[in-house]
């Protein structure tokens, strides 16, 4: 597909640029050209989600109401274009918790996504949040990884927030059960499975992140709540603190050199509704490089023009949050940016609105909408007959 957009404000080595594009086979070729047009909007790097899970919701609206998932995946895909995410890593469980969140699950996702790719509008990839306490399961997560191509991965442990909840019998740990989709008898049996490994975890981790490293994997933490666990982690060679639950986690992690995520929903909302430290107050101290969408995918534009309206940063600064950095934490040098050469992956956001009107990713429209999708018919027809004369 080849052709060219005009009259745009065009997001170019961090300024807002009054240009046009040209794209021809997928990427961007030169940086001027006179064809849709673009009047009225801002056209940005597309968006790149480094963890999500709202995808969730798709196949398992309830917990044990689960549905076919390429089907559900066609829905992720046009949600996720229409939020104008063009990469997206969906963050699967690898977990003792088991149903919707075990390994058995990650693994029958993942050869669904492979299989479903071809067809994507959107680039989608697999994330693992792999739980620490899982040992047992270490060859059949190698396998995964190399069979379905598995390159991000997060160490995450959730027994803590199970012991607490257990010690606590307030009836959380079965509300809990409940929701995976567990009796809570069944759920206090995988806890106390998932317990009786803890001497093998260190091993584990160990073992994990060499083979990461030998497939050229990118890995991380999730959650980490203190310096010492962030610095623990990132001796391991997890290098990517993904919501560190308090301003010593994440210092630790930025006087480390590594990229600290969190949740574009905690921007939008103002805060993180599990009471950890709030997004905003790691920008303003210069300690959060990268926007996820976590449960929210609409939520990352928003985010960005929240930070930009409340006068937190500019535009350009705020949207690098969502694009360029997270591509330059993943090692990715085609996306995140547009530049000549680049694959084009675009963002049209209405000036008046603040809306996503378009998107268009690996140089075809992936969702459109509004006044440009009336424009770009125009545009289409107009090439049309030209063809025919």
């Amino acid at each position: 597909m080849t052709f060219s957009i005009s009259n745009a404000t065009v997001l170019l080595n961090n300024e807002l640029i009054d240009t046009g594009l040209q794209i021809d086979n997928g990427s961007i070729s030169a940086l001027i050209g006179d064809g849709l047009d673009a009047t009225g909007y801002y056209v940005l790097p597309g968006i790149i989600d480094l963890h999500g899970d709202g995808f969730d919701r798709q196949i398992f609206p309830r917990p044990k109401a689960g549905f076919d998932q390429r089907r559900a995946l066609r829905q992720i895909d046009l949600e996720l274009a229409s939020c104008g995410v063009t990469t997206a890593w969906l963050a699967h469980s690898w977990s003792w918790e088991g149903m919707k969140r075990s390994p058995k699950q990650a693994q029958h996702f993942a050869q669904t996504l492979q299989g479903y790719k071809p067809k994507s509008r959107t680039d989608l990839r697999l994330q693992i949040r792999l739980e620490t306490h899982i040992c047992d399961m270490y060859d059949a997560l190698i396998e995964a990884i190399d069979q379905f191509g598995i390159d991000y991965l997060v160490f995450n442990n959730h027994l803590p927030e199970a012991k607490e909840m257990v010690d606590r019998n307030d009836g959380s740990f079965q509300a809990w059960a409940a929701e995976i989709g567990r009796n809570a008898d069944e759920h206090f049996a995988a806890f106390q499975m998932a317990l009786s490994q803890e001497k093998d975890v260190p091993e584990f981790l160990e073992k994990s992140a060499r083979a990461f490293d030998q497939r050229g994997i990118r890995y991380g933490s999730h959650d980490d709540p203190d310096a010492q666990t962030r610095k623990a982690f990132s001796d391991l060679g997890a290098h990517i603190a993904e919501f560190p639950t308090t301003v010593a986690a994440a210092r630790a992690a930025h006087d480390l050199g590594n990229p600290v995520l969190m949740g574009a929903p905690n921007i939008v909302r103002g805060g993180s509704h599990s009471g950890n430290i709030a997004a905003i107050d790691l920008i303003r101290m210069g300690l959060c490089d990268v926007l996820v969408s976590d449960y929210y995918y609409p939520a990352l534009s928003q985010a960005a023009i929240k930070l930009w309206k409340d006068g937190e940063c500019s535009l350009p600064q705020a949207w690098k949050m969502i694009s360029t950095n997270a591509a330059d934490v993943m090692g990715l040098e085609t996306i995140g940016r547009i530049d000549q050469g680049m694959r084009a992956d675009l963002v049209f956001l209405n000036k008046e609105t603040l809306e996503i009107d378009a998107t268009l990713c690996r140089g075809q429209f992936s969702f459109v909408t509004g006044q440009i999708a009336d424009r770009l018919m125009q545009y289409a027809q107009g090439n049309a007959q030209i063809a025919a004369q």
